[in-house]
């Protein structure tokens, strides 16, 4: 679609007011001058509604969601003037926009993973693609996470964030509860016993797991016995990919909750005690996707700005709502857009999101060397390897729900004999941590999707179906 004349203004617009409010935060933040409240919000809600006159003529579903992200952060800032029970009731109510979208979203994730999997194995009968996607798939997703490990631990040694850092009043009776993760249990959470509870409690690799035995034995029976299934398979996978552009016009609104509550309930000035670990953490992500991500981006001979409008939407939608699941289903249809087959994507990203979560690695690593210089415990390069060695393999299934990575973080300290009070600490802003390693997790697995797709040597050799381009179209 061209861009229209009432487009460009608005744009224009937009970036206007939004350098004009930037300017009038900095004088009254900086400088004695006093500018009255409503001005500043008059401004803000000014930008606001320009962008969402731009999002109008744009007719793309990426700048509503930008628009959300913003309304919500503004709603969430102007609680901030009403009284503190009142503030968290309207933020709660709030946050129920957000739940909406990710329970729609959650009733998604397992029939789609099914259904393209099993159509992607069986109705192309190529077994050996598929061992060979899984060895390849797995080798990059190690590689990857394994660098990112230690760009965290880079990271939070030249910032010492946890350094002098002063425990609570409250730090003897802040203890953890979590249990160790055993290897044992980590291979045993792979598998499922019951198709049905894996389904309702999220597990989405053992979905993967069960999705590709049952392919591969759907692919062993004979043609009279297996077309039935498959067509139904087929019909399954269309419908569900009409169903999530469905739920996808819900998007910006869900956004828009989630980003009220989290800013209603929390402020930006929760950011001010940690602010060094925020940053810590934000720029080594900036590293690992400019230093990592793009480098093999570019070996892979992938088109990076193609590439970088096909995963704008499934990474901001996941960056605003702070998991990983409710970007699935549009990433899925973003990368085979893109020219992924889907068999590929059906296969590769959900078994990324166990396995491929670079952004949670990093943030482990850093983490948990944040703990320690936080309760001055100086642990030796060895003991620190062993340590987010332990994290990285513990990490391994779990579902991509927010702050699920907290939970591994708290046991496996546990596990060390770390204190958890520098953790209790942490939750204040770990929901803005959280987005920031959510995006990067579901960047980490777009990308691996069309490099493994490249490797294959099936990257843009299969038309995307008509469903598809009805969704990115949005």
């Amino acid at each position: 679609m061209k861009n229209s004349p009432n487009q460009a203004r608005f744009l224009i617009a937009f970036l206007a007011l939004a350098g004009i409010a930037c300017v009038l935060w900095a004088i009254t933040r900086y400088t004695s001058v006093g500018i009255h409240p409503y001005l500043l919000s008059g401004i803000r809600w000014a930008t606001i509604a320009a962008l969402c006159g731009y999002a109008f003529f744009r007719r793309s579903l990426t700048p509503w969601i930008f628009a959300g992200m913003l309304i919500g952060a503004e709603i969430g800032y102007d609680l901030q003037f009403m009284d503190s029970a009142s503030r968290l009731r309207i933020a709660n109510d709030l946050q129920v926009l957000s739940s909406v979208f990710l329970r729609l979203i959650k009733t998604i994730i397992a029939p789609l993973i099914f259904s393209t999997l099993v159509v992607g194995i069986a109705g192309h009968s190529n077994l050996k693609q598929v061992g060979r996607m899984g060895i390849k798939a797995l080798l990059y997703f190690e590689v990857v996470t394994t660098i990112a490990l230690f760009i965290g631990l880079g990271a939070i040694h030249l910032s010492q964030a946890g350094a002098g850092l002063t425990p609570p009043p409250n730090a003897a009776a802040a203890t953890v509860n979590a249990p160790a993760s055993k290897w044992t249990d980590v291979v045993l959470h792979i598998f499922p016993e019951n198709i049905a509870k894996s389904v309702s409690e999220g597990q989405v690799l053992q979905v993967v797991v069960f999705s590709i035995i049952f392919g591969i034995a759907l692919a062993m029976i004979g043609e009279e016995k297996r077309r039935p299934m498959l067509a139904f398979c087929e019909s399954l996978s269309e419908t569900m990919f009409k169903f999530t552009n469905i739920v996808m016009l819900f998007a910006p609104i869900g956004v828009a909750g989630a980003m009220a509550y989290t800013v209603g309930t929390m402020g930006f000035g929760v950011m001010t005690n940690l602010f060094k670990l925020l940053i810590t953490l934000y720029a080594a992500l900036i590293v690992f996707v400019l230093c990592v991500l793009l480098p093999v981006a570019l070996i892979a001979r992938l088109p990076i700005r193609r590439l970088i409008k096909a995963v704008a939407e499934p990474v901001t939608i996941a960056f605003a709502t702070a998991s990983s699941e409710s970007a699935l289903p549009r990433a899925m249809e973003c990368m085979e857009a893109f020219g992924v087959p889907r068999q590929i994507v059906a296969f590769v990203l959900p078994t990324g999101y166990s396995f491929n979560l670079d952004g949670s690695t990093l943030y482990l690593s850093l983490a948990s060397i944040f703990v320690a210089q936080a309760a001055g415990i100086h642990l030796t390069f060895g003991q620190q390897l062993i340590m987010v060695f332990t994290l990285m393999l513990t990490s391994k299934g779990v579902a991509g729900v927010p702050r699920a990575v907290l939970v591994i973080l708290l046991g496996t300290l546990d596990s060390f004999h770390l204190p958890a009070w520098p953790v209790v600490l942490i939750l204040g802003i770990d929901q803005f941590m959280d987005m920031g390693r959510t995006a990067t997790n579901v960047l980490g697995n777009c990308l691996a999707t069309a490099v493994v797709a490249r490797w294959e040597g099936e990257l843009n050799t299969e038309a995307p179906s008509p469903a598809v381009l009805d969704a990115v179209a949005q």
